[in-house]
């Protein structure tokens, strides 16, 4: 497999809905294998995770990082913001630098891998492939298994993938690709002359699962969920970056989607976002022109509006507001930045996280689809005015006063 943080930067449409599908299903644990196999397709969990606050906020940061891309030290950030606000104690890792580590690559890279691979299952069964290839991902420390089926070729019902499908244990970067001619899969990297050995069914006494598979990993992840997959990513509004970063949460369980909204909005990787995203927009960072080329997302999504998020949000000024999303267009935002009382770069960035303090929430008189949060800090005040624009509100003006000012 190429470089696996450079594919994870780079979420498609499949891949988010497997992750979804699982947000709508919360589940507490005190161990990793008290949900198995096929039960993670409709599933999230975190070993030791019982609360569920706690369960939400973790859930919200593994979403953000598979629907948008993050990297590893963004969800590390994340993580160490959820364990102190939430108070959670007892977590495997905890007590130090290289259990913190270890704990948050497990979480990240596990979450990662298994929606990617979903994902990619998805595309496969509708591309209607003749063949899987199994292919190795090139880990510094091979496992002799995994290597022995790289280029491996089989037609998709083959038992095999039902046991034997990537990835296949902690830490497998195996995958899997498509080909519908010999040539093809020659093209792939495979070899269509090579066979499973006899034998390659028989289970290892101690893990419960086939010779070079880890225990709980013999299943084909995704593989119960593809065709609510391939409906979930047939939509339309899922085919540009926002969209996949918005897609599906409107339809999990009202108070489940208002809760990830919520979680999503106080992470901090998303005020970092943000921040660095409104410098791309103005040009320069720390009063300095940004050099070289830069690539400016056009639009972002700082999650679903919430009844917390204001009083009656849901119905404001005679207007329908749910399954409704606040955004930020970089248009709108170039607009707003610089120049006497605007916002900085740094406040645009807050301004995620302050939605669900909103003291008051106002339809603007005689400007139909205008709305003004009212949010009062210790020493500020900011009113930040959104219009709807199909189903997202747009960010179009802040204003920020008070003696921090």
């Amino acid at each position: 497999m190429p470089d696996l943080a450079a594919i994870f930067r780079r979420p498609f449409p499949e891949q988010v809905a497997a992750f979804r599908l699982r947000l709508g299903n919360l589940v507490p644990t005190a161990r990793w294998d008290d949900i198995r196999r096929a039960e993670h397709d409709r599933a999230f969990m975190v070993a030791g995770a019982l609360k569920a606050d706690l369960l939400t906020d973790l859930a919200a940061a593994v979403d953000k990082a598979v629907s948008q891309g993050g990297t590893l030290e963004d969800f590390r950030r994340d993580f160490r913001a959820i364990v102190e606000r939430r108070g959670w104690h007892g977590w495997t890792g905890e007590g130090t630098k290289a259990g913190e580590a270890w704990r948050t690559r497990v979480i990240y890279r596990t979450n990662m891998a298994v929606s990617y691979a979903a994902g990619r299952m998805a595309q496969m069964v509708e591309g209607n492939f003749k063949y899987w290839v199994y292919r190795h991902g090139g880990s510094r420390e091979p496992r002799i298994q995994h290597l022995a089926w790289d280029g491996l070729a089989l037609p998709p019902d083959h038992p095999f993938w039902q046991t034997h499908a990537p990835p296949n244990g902690w830490g497998c970067s195996c995958y899997i690709v498509g080909a519908r001619t010999e040539a093809g899969i020659r093209r792939v990297g495979g070899d269509p002359a090579k066979r499973l050995p006899e034998g390659w069914q028989a289970l290892d006494a101690r893990t419960g699962a086939p010779a070079g598979i880890d225990k709980g990993w013999d299943y084909a992840p995704g593989a119960s969920a593809v065709q609510e997959m391939i409906a979930m990513a047939a939509e339309k509004s899922v085919g540009w970056p926002a969209g996949i970063a918005k897609a599906h949460m409107a339809s999990l369980p009202p108070g489940q989607a208002e809760a990830l909204a919520e979680s999503y909005r106080a992470l901090p990787s998303l005020a970092q976002d943000l921040r660095r995203w409104a410098e791309r927009v103005q040009g320069e960072r720390n009063g300095a022109p940004i050099s070289g080329p830069v690539q400016i997302e056009p639009l972002r999504t700082l999650g679903l509006v919430t009844q917390s998020a204001g009083p009656d949000t849901r119905s404001i000024g005679g207007m329908d507001l749910t399954g409704v999303d606040f955004a930020v267009a970089a248009e709108d935002l170039a607009r707003m930045l610089g120049g006497a009382g605007a916002p900085s770069a740094e406040e645009i960035g807050q301004l995620a996280a302050l939605l669900d303090q909103a003291r008051d929430v106002r339809a603007v008189k005689g400007s139909a689809g205008l709305f003004d949060w009212i949010i009062r800090t210790d020493a500020e005040e900011w009113i930040a005015r959104f219009e709807r624009r199909g189903e997202s509100l747009f960010l179009v003006d802040l204003r920020i006063s008070g003696a921090g000012r």
